[in-house]
């Protein structure tokens, strides 16, 4: 079980390598290169530079990482299956057809959380925290990258940097911008639906 701090200013982890590959999130994304098209590196550099993020927040056993990884692919992914601002219950749809495939189904009420709270804006704490403590880890990685490193939430400023050097942003940001402006065009006064209190 990975073991979390959720004082935001600590590292928990001395786990600051980059790993230029990791074959899980080769296997995963693979299959999605036609679908996502011209994004697709955007996407996947999103996805490495968000689970490094995660790396260095928790010391994590190899089957949490294995979990971080499933759901990190997916977290996104219904922006292009769906064609989808609302892109959560699809990513969550797609992460569930994986487990399903892969015989690891009693991993989906975690995978499914770990996906539709990675843009709560406030903490992830209480009991659901206590039982899936992976959640404020994966929420914080992805807002330290969604943010550019605005927000880091606990990863080292300098580590960031080499994350951004190994994975570049390569247009990711632009895509999600081009996204919201679309949502924000059609309804002025509402967040957009993956935003979650």
């Amino acid at each position: 079980m990975c073991s979390v701090d959720l004082i935001a200013s600590t590292v928990m982890s001395d786990d600051l390598t980059i790993s230029p590959t990791l074959p899980l999130v080769e296997d995963i994304l693979s299959p999605w290169q036609e679908c996502i098209g011209s994004g697709y590196a955007g996407y996947r550099n999103h996805v490495y530079r968000m689970l490094h993020c995660c790396f260095a927040l928790a010391p994590c056993s190899e089957q949490d990482r294995n979990k971080l990884m499933i759901a990190a692919c997916h977290h996104d992914i219904g922006i292009w299956s769906d064609h989808t601002v609302d892109y959560l219950p699809p990513s969550i749809r797609e992460a569930a057809k994986y487990l399903a495939t892969n015989q690891l189904s009693h991993w989906e009420e975690e995978i499914t959380l770990l996906i539709d709270l990675h843009h709560k804006i406030r903490a992830i704490n209480g009991e659901i925290a206590e039982k899936y403590p992976l959640l404020e880890v994966f929420r914080r990685a992805d807002l330290a990258d969604f943010s550019l490193g605005m927000i880091l939430g606990g990863v080292p400023e300098e580590f960031m940097a080499r994350l951004k050097l190994q994975f570049p942003n390569a247009g990711f940001h632009k895509m999600l911008m081009k996204a919201a402006g679309g949502w924000f065009a059609r309804h002025p006064l509402s967040p957009p639906p993956f935003m979650k209190w």
